[in-house]
């Protein structure tokens, strides 16, 4: 593993439209790629979504308009053999299987039943106290999407994980902010909290992603710092990489032109194979930040720099001036650093033109 590694999590989501056989091709192309993980998500319709809920707008160009927010998302649902049938693919391609809980019962099963390493929360649940201090009474690390929020709020989010992670007292917002501000509290969300910037718009427009913010919440918060990409392309989230996040999130899919919410922000097999690939690649440059030359490079040295010449035939015992002088390849003579040095000393034997000068 080199210094750096960026944990990549391949998001299939509800892209694989509620079919198991598409899910589970899905682990396969995600192995494939060389992603980390494979995340899915976690619900049931009838407590994520009330009936009367309208859709985002990005849901109603993809799917049928006339259907509600809660007839889309029910046929999207994982049931509990669903997930026992996924872990076990993402077993036999040596990938970590990931999910989203979206409601208490669902971290209960992905915390508790399956024992996933870590959970997932969506952008949308930031603000979901209820939410956020059930997963972290399950003592779980928690990877937390920051789409949509202030400082102020993911400082909320982080005061209930802190909260949930001490596991004493009453929740309430004075306890949770005191939760916060405990060296106990902090030193608990150090270990198992990584924050990851986001731009939840399906696909997010170039200019609104502010890479940047990546810095802000690595000052802000002292965590670990990751980014989920709703881009189109896979530019951003090697960029990404390059500034140095730990985890990258994306979205991809057996084919954009499928029906369903995610497909058309998504990547194709392909582009995820190349994205993986562009980001390994990215952290092998990363490197050291120590500036010396490479070992590749050190057998270029005589070859690419240079020494001082003599620019004519120079007798012995007549001295170097700026008209007999002159630089030129190769180096490993004396170097041009020291021409002025020279200039004046006598040649301590005959030189003919164009040989390199001996001191």
């Amino acid at each position: 593993m080199h210094a750096h590694y960026t944990y990549i999590i391949a998001e299939a989501g509800v892209n694989h439209n509620g079919s198991l056989d598409m899910a589970k091709k899905l682990v396969e192309v995600a192995a494939e790629a060389g992603a980390d993980a494979v995340k899915f998500q976690t619900f049931k319709a009838y407590k994520l979504v009330s009936r009367s809920a309208p859709k985002a707008e990005y849901q109603t160009k993809t799917t049928d308009a006339d259907e509600s927010q809660h007839e889309m998302i029910r046929k999207l649902e994982l049931d509990e053999h669903a997930h026992e049938a996924l872990i076990e693919q993402c077993k036999v391609c040596s990938i970590q299987f990931l999910s989203t809980p979206f409601d208490l019962e669902s971290v209960d099963l992905l915390a508790g039943r399956f024992d996933l390493p870590c959970i997932k929360v969506s952008s949308g649940d930031i603000t979901n106290a209820p939410l956020l201090l059930k997963i972290a009474q399950t003592e779980k690390p928690v990877i937390l999407s920051t789409g949509m929020s202030t400082l102020g709020e993911i400082e909320d989010a982080l005061g209930v994980l802190a909260f949930g992670y001490l596991g004493k007292g009453n929740p309430s917002t004075e306890t949770f902010r005191a939760a916060y501000c405990s060296a106990e509290g902090l030193a608990a969300l150090q270990k198992k909290v990584t924050l990851l910037h986001c731009t939840t718009e399906y696909p997010a427009p170039i200019e609104d992603v502010n890479l940047r913010v990546m810095d802000t919440l690595k000052s802000a918060f002292g965590l670990p710092v990751g980014y989920s990409d709703h881009t189109e392309g896979i530019v951003v989230p090697i960029a990404a990489a390059a500034r140095g996040a730990v985890v990258i999130e994306k979205h991809f899919t057996l084919d954009r032109n499928l029906p369903g919410p995610d497909h058309k922000a998504s990547l194709e097999p392909n582009e995820l194979q190349a994205m993986v690939r562009s980001i390994r690649q990215v952290e092998q440059a990363l490197g050291s930040p120590l500036k010396m030359p490479a070992s590749s490079e050190e057998k270029n040295m005589t070859v690419a720099r240079k020494s001082i010449v003599s620019a004519r035939s120079i007798r012995a015992g007549e001295p170097f001036t700026a008209d007999n002088l002159v630089v030129k390849r190769p180096g490993g003579g004396v170097s041009p650093l020291h021409y002025w040095e020279l200039l004046g000393r006598k040649a301590i034997r005959d030189f003919s033109a164009d040989e390199v000068i001996e001191l």
